[in-house]
């Protein structure tokens, strides 16, 4: 377990409750892109499966903590193109 690891992870993470809140409130994805967001989560999967088959420990919480919060984001994202009448 890296030190390094664990604090890019705990500072990535600190900032998706503020972006899932500003995508629920707004009912908008001003400024947002989904291949973003979806690159973000390949990278958190690939995270994910690294700790799975190369390197398990508990920094994997993170790593699904925070895959979580990017897929609820994706899933705001969705909605709030339905809102705007967006296909």
């Amino acid at each position: 377990m890296s030190i390094f690891e664990t604090v890019m992870l705990l500072c990535f993470g600190a900032a998706w409750p503020f972006s899932l809140y500003r995508s629920y409130r707004s009912r908008t994805n001003a400024g947002k892109s989904l291949m973003y967001l979806c690159v973000v989560l390949a990278g958190y999967i690939s995270g994910i499966l690294h700790k799975v088959f190369f390197s398990p420990d508990p920094i994997i919480f993170l790593y699904i903590v925070n895959g979580l919060m990017v897929a609820g984001d994706i899933l705001l994202y969705l909605r709030n193109r339905r809102l705007a009448g967006v296909l």
